[in-house]
């Protein structure tokens, strides 16, 4: 695998700058910074010199000396314009963030790291109402994306240096992970809209990714099994990792041409690996192949983490330009309570990224979605590919006519050439008795000097067409089996809709089937409020975070004074605190809930699967019959063209038959009257 060509990774375009009453050449320089890693400094040294002047000077929202400072929102291409440094600030940050993101996407595979540290630093300290590509939703959906392609890089380097296949694995199996986060956030409405048309293509790629790298992680657990000549595991994991390849090349469809080398190219490794391993079971090793879920699960290894930012790092910012402005006292004390502040959301961001983890890997193990769960709809319509085939054939009425009509030419055809060759058979046969009894009369052994010579060809000849007519007939005969599997469907296809929508199979459920439904429907429902509600209160908390400046206090502050100024400002978060920790603590028995639901919903699932799976079957089936049809015809035309020939071969050879045999009679009866 360390030659697969590699996958294209999502970058993220750069916010143009608008109108700040700065100075010229420092906003000039600042904003148009080239595309490489001398720009990612410029803008480090100019995030910094502004935070410095931020810290002196009060240019923030509401404050004396603030100006207009405008920036193009990247989704929609307007211009937003907010009186508030930061505003400058994050917007520089988010460059920042998408620069790395650029480089990273290109052939070195570097600076995803620098990227989601750039996207946490400025989710996680500035406001998120400033214009859509800086909300809460699509920073989280960036970092997950830069700490996905991050490890992906990682990957691409353990394959390359041929580190250990389990390690191998598990960095894969992290890749899977932090794409499925991205996915869940690709997923949310909410982001959906703010993305606008980007999402699906972002979505796209990213699910196929989801199962391209699940595939490379059981292809080297499949490797690692190998290496412990477990064979019957090695099997099973070569088979699992074949399926999610699978998945992804139905994923990749319009994807570009490197995404589809990669496709190929691993199709070729892992199809390889399993028909090598598959063999060697069955003829070699004859292991028991365990089902894949008794296997331990493949769990991650995050080796990559988002970069920390310090905007006022002295070795990225250089010298502090605003250094004689401020005394920097206040700014030191406010900084010592932003560190508070952090400690605080640290420790809440902790237990509710925990709580999280529990409820991402119960769900996961449930794979119930809400929105499918019952999947009953779906039972009330003909499918549109079914819909299509239909449609067609209600524009060529005479299908099924004429593929019976062909067939049964061909059959008439087959028939007479049978007859033909029989007669023929038939003939050598006579000829062949009547010479025996003449040469039992004449008691002489070898054939009479001077017979004919014409019937050894033409009984070399039957033969050879009697050989062509055996192998024909077995084609003939598949032919018809072929045409009598496919001719009731195509009727059906060719009929009315009623009946169509008849023939596919559809779920019976009891009230009792449907009240449990409900039920789950409406613990499912509960899950994501709870989800919802979690979010929301954590977004309040990261809002009230960034909105909290007691600069002011602190300038009017003693020293001493200070650590219970912090104590009594931090009592503000409580509440939040109190609401958050009551949502955490429900969690358990809406899990609980949720299993109990789950029990009583096996029954109806698996009945559900069961019709689903036959559904499904069924209209597979049909439109296999409808493509089936063209290739009916076509091989039945062969037949006839075949039959037709050798028709007229046998013919002349029949006319031959007769003349020879009736030669050989006549060179009998001349020996019999000497």
């Amino acid at each position: 695998m360390e030659a697969v060509p590699r996958m294209p990774m999502i970058w993220l375009d750069l916010k143009e700058a608008g109108e700040f009453a700065f100075n010229a050449a420092v906003k000039k320089s600042a904003v148009s910074v080239p595309r490489d890693f001398e720009g990612c400094s410029t803008l480090r040294k100019y995030l910094g010199q502004l935070h410095f002047l931020q810290s002196r000077i009060p240019m923030g929202h509401g404050q004396d000396a603030a100006v207009p400072v405008t920036w193009t929102e990247i989704f929609s291409g307007k211009a937003v314009t907010h009186e508030d440094i930061k505003y400058e600030q994050a917007c520089v940050l988010y460059n920042l963030g998408a620069l790395h993101s650029m480089l990273g996407a290109m052939d070195k595979r570097v600076s995803e790291e620098c990227a989601a540290g750039a996207f946490t630093y400025l989710r996680d300290h500035f406001p998120h109402s400033y214009s859509v590509d800086m909300s809460h939703q699509i920073l989280s959906l960036n970092i997950n994306l830069m700490l996905g392609q991050a490890q992906e890089c990682l990957l691409e380097k353990s394959m390359l240096d041929n580190r250990k296949s389990f390690l191998v694995a598990r960095i894969s199996a992290q890749v899977v992970d932090y794409y499925k986060e991205a996915c869940r956030a690709l997923e949310n409405s909410e982001t959906a809209s703010l993305l606008g048309k980007i999402q699906k293509d972002w979505k796209k790629l990213v699910q196929m990714k989801i199962y391209y790298f699940a595939a490379v992680a059981h292809l080297h657990m499949g490797k690692q099994a190998e290496e412990q000549q477990k064979f019957g595991e090695r099997v099973i994991y070569f088979q699992s990792a074949l399926d999610k390849l699978n998945e992804a090349i139905k994923l990749a469809k319009g994807q570009p041409e490197t995404v589809q080398e990669a496709l190929r190219f691993t199709m070729d490794v892992i199809g390889g690996k399993y028909n090598s391993a598959k063999k060697d079971n069955d003829f070699i090793y004859h292991e028991a192949v365990p089902a894949l879920d008794t296997l331990q699960s493949v769990k991650g290894a995050p080796l990559v983490k988002a970069l920390p930012v310090n905007p006022t790092d002295p070795a990225v910012t250089g010298p502090d330009i605003f250094a004689k402005l401020v005394p920097m006292a206040a700014h030191e004390a406010s900084s010592l309570y932003s560190e508070e502040k952090a400690k605080l959301l640290r420790d809440v961001m902790a237990k509710i990224e925990a709580k999280n983890e529990v409820l991402d890997q119960f769900m996961d193990s449930m794979q119930l979605d809400p929105e499918t769960v019952d999947n009953l709809d779906m039972y009330n319509h003909i499918p549109p590919v079914l819909m299509e085939k239909c449609a067609a054939l209600s524009v060529r009425p005479d299908t099924v006519r004429n593929l019976v009509q062909s067939m049964q030419v061909l059959s008439g055809v087959f028939t007479d050439v049978e007859a033909s060759l029989k007669e023929i058979r038939d003939l050598l046969e006579e000829d062949e008795v009547q010479e025996r009894k003449l040469q039992e009369l004449l008691g002489r052994v070898p054939p009479a000097p001077g017979s004919p010579p014409g019937l050894a060809e033409v009984s070399k000849e039957c033969s050879k067409y009697l050989e062509l007519h055996e192998k024909a007939s077995f084609t003939n005969t598949e032919l018809h089996r072929a045409m009598n599997l496919h001719l009731g469907n195509l009727r059906l296809l060719g009929g009315p809709l009623e009946q169509v929508r008849a023939a596919l199979p559809t779920p019976t459920l009891s009230e009792d089937d449907k009240q449990v439904l409900q039920n789950l429907k409406r613990i499912l429902a509960k899950v994501q409020e709870m989800r919802d509600q979690r979010m929301s209160l954590e977004q309040q908390l990261r809002e009230m975070i960034q909105k909290d400046d007691i600069t002011t206090s602190l300038v009017t502050t003693d020293r001493s004074e200070m650590k219970k100024l912090f104590e009594e400002q931090l009592k503000k978060y409580d509440q939040l605190k109190v609401y958050l920790e009551q949502n955490l603590a429900a969690q358990e028995n809406v899990l609980k809930a949720l299993t109990d639901a789950n029990v009583k919903y096996a029954a109806v699932r698996k009945a559900l699967a069961e019709v689903e799976h036959k559904w499904n079957t069924t209209v597979q089936t049909l439109v296999a019959s409808y493509e089936a049809y063209e290739d009916l015809m076509k091989k039945s035309q062969e037949g006839k063209d075949f039959y037709t020939d050798l028709e007229g071969k046998a013919a002349k050879l029949l006319e031959r038959a007769r003349a020879a045999c009736q030669a050989s009679e006549a060179h009998r009866q001349q020996l019999l009257e000497r």
